[in-house]
């Protein structure tokens, strides 16, 4: 069941859930907005080929502005810190407004029960022209559902607590080395 603003208001409220820093205009009828960070991290070019087994190296960039090259891909992060609780999940959804600029946002769309941090946000700018980000504009919608029972293993993983924008780490992931046969 997704949430309405009615929901979200009395989770906020009792300390259930938590957004912070938030204002209420931030609040749609079933989802609040989340703005853009001011960190962002720049996969740096390579002459060889990009491995999931290896730790990936990118440039970061601190600014209230950032321009996103032409089918340029960059990851930035929400300005919120977020703690969603052991019976809640939540999607993170780009707001139509942006998409229609061509700018693509992800952040594999999916915020387990349990995790607390930022969002680390996955940009792709579908344009032939350079598109200028900024700090603290309204850049996607987060969606929260109430599970159908308060999870036996909330998230405690790899992300857990980041307040910026954050690299990928699937390098430490457990099956790393590990071939089926």
């Amino acid at each position: 069941m997704i949430l309405s603003d009615r929901s979200i208001k009395k989770l906020l409220a009792s300390g259930e859930l938590g957004i912070e820093p938030m204002d209420e205009d931030q609040i749609e009828p079933a989802s609040v907005d989340l703005r853009l960070g001011n960190t962002f991290l720049v996969p740096r070019a390579t002459s060889g080929i990009h491995s999931m087994s290896e730790t990936p190296d990118y440039e970061e960039v601190t600014a209230d502005e950032f321009i996103v090259p032409a089918h340029g891909f960059v990851l930035a992060t929400t300005s919120e810190f977020l703690r969603i609780p052991d019976d809640l999940t939540a999607f993170v959804e780009g707001r139509s407004s942006v998409g229609r600029l061509g700018l693509f946002i992800q952040n594999a769309g999916w915020v387990d029960p349990g995790f607390e941090g930022a969002i680390t946000l996955e940009l792709f700018n579908a344009n032939h022209a350079p598109m200028r980000i900024e700090a603290g504009r309204r850049i996607c919608q987060l969606v929260l559902a109430k599970a159908d029972d308060v999870v036996e293993n909330p998230y405690r993983g790899k992300y857990q607590g980041q307040r910026e924008t954050t690299g990928s780490r699937i390098h430490q992931d457990s099956e790393v080395g590990h071939v089926d046969a």
